[in-house]
């Protein structure tokens, strides 16, 4: 079969098309050939030397997590699937899943059955950014009707996928974001909107009870802090918490956690958080315009992540080349 193979720490020049055995299912696995990923900056990371590239090891490997795709077999003990199913999931994270690949195995309750109303693409760019959202803020902050949740690049991968799981438990949304992309988050159901680039939000609002931090750096998580109520949770999702934002956090009285997908959920398609992602999903119509549940929203799909599925099909393209 084909795989995209990192042959070495670096840019995108480091990657390669090569041929490499097909995979066989063990024992409660199964082997899925996969129509669509996508790249995500866990996976750039990772192929530079940075990300989960501690746990893969030294190149050559195959990054990607996120799969779509049809079980073509599976091992023995597997009851849930049967060849012919349509799956989806982020399985092994965040060890290698290889899914720059033509096939991939990898335990059953590790993949989801993809929705009916979703197409492959659609499908392949969900699973980390839905599953970071949903655990961060459903799982882990555990918000709910009345919360007042801030969060920031709330117009990126996660981001956009956050404020609809936000708003689909019933919380109060700020969301910052550029001046151009403040339409986008009103269709999502955003109640304010903050342009980061001309304002402070550290001016701006008060009294916060959640701050799920998309950006990451201690700039962020140090002015974050200042905006959170007494006992207030700060997320930081993209490389971990900053050492002066951990110690700052409970000499204010505030929480600090990380967060990425499998903290709460293992990344497993299988659970709470993926089940969540999965009735929204399942329950979407494509003519919902605009979405204010979480998971699939057609906005979420057709919009943010249209760039996600070209890079997926990118992918795809050059498999098949």
């Amino acid at each position: 079969m084909k795989a995209v193979v990192a042959t070495d720490f670096g840019g995108p020049d480091v990657l390669a098309v090569w041929d490499v055995p097909r995979p066989e299912p063990l024992p409660t696995e199964v082997l899925v050939r996969v129509e669509a990923t996508s790249v995500n900056p866990v996976d750039y990371k990772t192929r530079a030397g940075r990300g989960m590239s501690k746990v893969i090891g030294e190149p050559p490997f195959v990054v990607g997590w996120d799969v779509a795709g049809v079980v073509e077999a599976v091992g023995r003990g597997v009851t849930r699937f049967v060849p012919g199913d349509e799956v989806y999931g982020m399985p092994w994270f965040p060890r290698q899943a290889a899914a720059y690949a033509d096939y991939v195995t990898a335990p059953s309750r590790q993949f989801a059955r993809k929705p009916e109303s979703l197409s492959f693409a659609e499908a392949g760019a969900m699973p980390l950014v839905a599953l970071t959202a949903w655990q961060a803020l459903v799982e882990t902050a555990r918000i709910e009707a009345g919360t007042r949740v801030l969060i920031h690049a709330a117009a990126g991968g996660v981001g956009h996928l956050a404020v609809q799981v936000a708003k689909s438990r019933g919380a109060y949304v700020i969301g910052t974001a550029s001046a151009a992309k403040h339409d986008f988050l009103a269709d999502l159901g955003v109640d304010e909107a903050i342009d980061y680039k001309n304002v402070d939000f550290a001016t701006a609002v008060a009294d916060v009870d959640v701050v799920l931090d998309l950006v990451g750096t201690e700039d962020y998580g140090m002015r974050s802090l200042t905006v959170l109520r007494d006992g207030g949770l700060l997320i930081e999702v993209p490389s971990g918490v900053p050492e002066a934002v951990a110690a700052a956090g409970p000499e204010q009285g505030k929480r600090v956690t990380p967060g990425y997908p499998g903290r709460a959920g293992r990344g497993r398609a299988r659970g709470p958080g993926a089940a969540g992602v999965r009735r929204r999903a399942a329950s979407a119509r494509r003519a919902d315009l605009p979405a204010r549940a979480g998971g699939r929203g057609p906005r979420a799909q057709r919009s943010r992540a249209r760039h996600r599925q070209d890079r997926a099909a990118s992918v795809a393209a050059g498999l098949a080349a």
